[in-house]
């Protein structure tokens, strides 16, 4: 196992490294240029999208945008963004968290083009309910020529969205506080106990389908980062003197040139990478939830796709950071980013090691619920509706395994598939860019008219 471990780590370290940073972030920078900055210039024009979205009625066929929108955060706001964020300060010390900041402004350029395509090219399955992703993008936008790199993409899709991290961390944060607790020792049967729990709790809702997924996204999300924003401001109020200091670590160690310039450009990789692996822009994942949009405005689902990048990578992230340098030490680095952050936790607040558990616990099983759809549509893609049945039973069985596999190689798993999924998606979106900017320049030069012009073919 061992072995199998470390190849899977060489291959995803090599794959993810500066090719991954280069397609997600490279391809991410020429699309934030190419579309003039619109994840800055129209981020209110995001935000009044959003609030028109909330306050309309509930569609009969698909979820509105913003029913998808919150479904996709479930899945982002997960692990990575404690875990995540404990790695990256950990590996590449505060000034990584820079990087994440302009990797989720890069990212929320490359979401927007992910959602309008998402509309502009998706399907209409038998039932009469939207939908598509990027490998219905490639086959549509780009022809059928190019149906192999969709087929990579739902393949890697499938593997990817195997919550492979977020069943093994969680059931290692639950394993450790039942053993500090004196409830149970951490062993291997009770890792194998509480992956059979979380197959049992996902199962009841994604068997439900999307409707179900949404309507306890809508719920759960809102509640989950209000909770944990309060934690947060506890530990910044214990704090504050410390609070400028640490902002000032944060700038400073982004360009710090004390250890060279090779320094310099691991720590950028390493704040990007993990954004990232939080945000999902350019993976693909999120064009799958927003492709089953009742929203026929494909700019409109493109300005509230991008609020993703926003509010995992920038404001949870964010969050995430401040407590952790406040609280944390860092000193050593290692892949146990949880364990980091519920150590610093504990030492912050009273029961912060048990409130922190439960709040991830919560984000794991958000994610669980949205990647097990993410995984079925590629399933469908490939081999019929009926398989993605067979595949949400076989993503909820999944739970059970990977609550016990080696955390390296875990990871080393879910960086490997993500990559194999970017590299389709991001080549997509740049080969397609002219057609999303033709979209928003006649959606911003025109009165309501535009959504005749989308183009849905009959599946």
């Amino acid at each position: 196992m061992t072995s199998i471990s470390d190849t899977l780590t060489q291959v995803a370290d090599t794959l993810c490294g500066y090719p991954l940073f280069i397609v997600l972030i490279g391809g991410g920078l020429f699309l934030f240029l190419y579309s003039g900055m619109v994840s800055v210039r129209r981020l209110p024009d995001a935000l009044a999208a959003l609030r028109q979205n909330r306050s309309g009625d509930a569609p009969q066929r698909g979820i509105s945008s913003a029913q998808a929108l919150l479904s996709v955060v479930a899945a982002t706001v997960g692990m990575g963004n404690i875990a995540g964020v404990a790695i990256a300060l950990a590996m590449g010390g505060p000034g990584a968290i820079f990087w994440m900041w302009i990797s989720a402004i890069v990212g929320m350029s490359t979401k927007y083009h992910e959602g309008v395509l998402a509309i502009l090219h998706r399907s209409t399955r038998t039932d009469g309910t939207p939908a598509g992703g990027p490998m219905h993008i490639i086959t549509s936008g780009l022809g059928r020529r190019w149906r192999p790199l969709a087929v990579i993409f739902a393949i890697a899709g499938m593997f990817g969205t195997l919550c492979i991290i977020n069943a093994n961390q969680l059931a290692e944060a639950l394993a450790t506080a039942a053993s500090s607790a004196g409830l149970a020792d951490d062993s291997h049967a009770l890792r194998l106990s509480l992956g059979i729990l979380m197959a049992l709790i996902v199962g009841s809702v994604v068997i439900g389908g999307i409707k179900r997924i949404a309507s306890v996204a809508t719920v759960l999300v809102p509640f989950m980062v209000t909770t944990y924003f309060i934690m947060v401001a506890y530990i910044v109020a214990a704090n504050i003197e410390a609070v400028p200091g640490v902002f000032a670590s944060i700038f400073s160690e982004a360009f710090s040139l004390r250890a060279g310039w090779g320094a310099l450009a691991g720590v950028a990789i390493i704040g990007a990478r993990r954004a990232a692996l939080v945000n999902d822009a350019g993976v693909g994942t999120a064009s799958i939830m927003h492709a089953t949009s009742a929203n026929k405005e494909p700019v409109r689902e493109g300005l509230i796709a991008m609020l993703g990048p926003a509010i995992d990578s920038g404001f949870v992230c964010t969050l995430t950071a401040v407590a952790l340098l406040l609280a944390g030490d860092f000193s050593q680095s290692g892949p146990q980013g949880l364990s980091l952050a519920i150590d610093a936790f504990g030492r912050a607040i009273p029961f912060g090691e048990y409130l922190l558990t439960a709040i991830v616990t919560c984000f794991a099983l958000s994610s669980m619920f949205t990647y097990s759809f993410y995984g079925s549509r590629c399933a469908a893609y490939l081999f019929g509706e009926r398989s993605s049945r067979w595949y949400t039973l076989a993503f909820t069985l999944s739970l059970i395994l990977f609550a016990a596999v080696p955390l390296s190689a875990a990871v080393a798993m879910c960086d490997l598939f993500y990559a194999l999924m970017a590299f389709p998606t991001m080549l997509s979106l740049i080969l397609l860019r002219k057609s999303v900017r033709k979209a928003t320049l006649q959606y911003f030069n025109r009165d309501n008219n535009y959504a005749d012009t989308t183009r849905e073919a009959t599946a």
